[in-house]
């Protein structure tokens, strides 16, 4: 699972021209689309939301204990690899994503398409959890912060060739005590909403 600390800075919702910044292209005289990736991309409808894919059954600790295990099921789509429609003739896939990431200045790469938000063998993994004083209800969830966009793509004479993206640029897991506030993320209130008993901090607040 890709780790937890990733943040991209700016919305990025206007239409920006960006080279792609490969190999030499060939132009495309004659009529139909010829190998060329030296094109520029044309992003726009940047789109970015977080979503709920793994969540434990309700947790109920009635004694203090050092440590908990939640076993995590799949809710949804989970498992699922980055996506792009209509790639240019001659650019890969990774090629169209990564220039992606260099449009949102990423700080770390954007998921590419070999990649899995929640790898097979990790699908109902265990999450552990050990803080030394664990009492009461308590929720445990994964999550994926999804980005999709748009894109036209241009390059020498071909007509340009129009797609979409959806990867993602985080994924991780939460636990937290239903007595307190509810997590400030999207799929962390979700997950509330769904395992902590009515009436508790985090059920209210949700």
């Amino acid at each position: 699972m890709r780790g937890t600390a990733r943040r991209i800075s700016g919305t990025a919702l206007a239409t920006v021209v960006l080279s792609a910044g490969m190999a030499a292209c060939t132009d495309g005289k004659g009529g139909s689309a010829r190998s060329c990736t030296d094109g520029t991309y044309a992003w726009s409808d940047v789109r970015r939301s977080e979503e709920l894919t793994e969540l434990a059954d309700p947790i109920r600790l009635e004694k203090r204990t050092a440590s908990y295990s939640a076993r995590l099921k799949p809710v949804g789509d989970t498992g699922v690899r980055p996506t792009v429609n209509g790639t240019p003739h001659g650019v890969r896939a990774a090629d169209v994503i990564k220039a992606l990431g260099k449009h949102l200045r990423v700080g770390e790469p954007l998921a590419g398409p070999s990649e899995r938000d929640v790898p097979e063998e990790d699908l109902g993994h265990v999450f552990e959890a050990a803080t030394g004083d664990l009492k009461g209800a308590y929720y445990s969830w994964a999550y994926r912060k999804t980005v999709e966009a748009d894109f036209a793509y241009t390059c020498g004479s071909n007509a340009s060739v129009k797609g979409h993206v959806r990867t993602w640029e985080e994924t991780g897991t939460g636990f937290l005590p239903c007595s307190s506030s509810p997590s400030e993320s999207m799929a962390g209130r979700q997950a509330a909403r769904e395992s902590c008993p009515e009436g508790s901090e985090a059920a209210k607040a949700s």
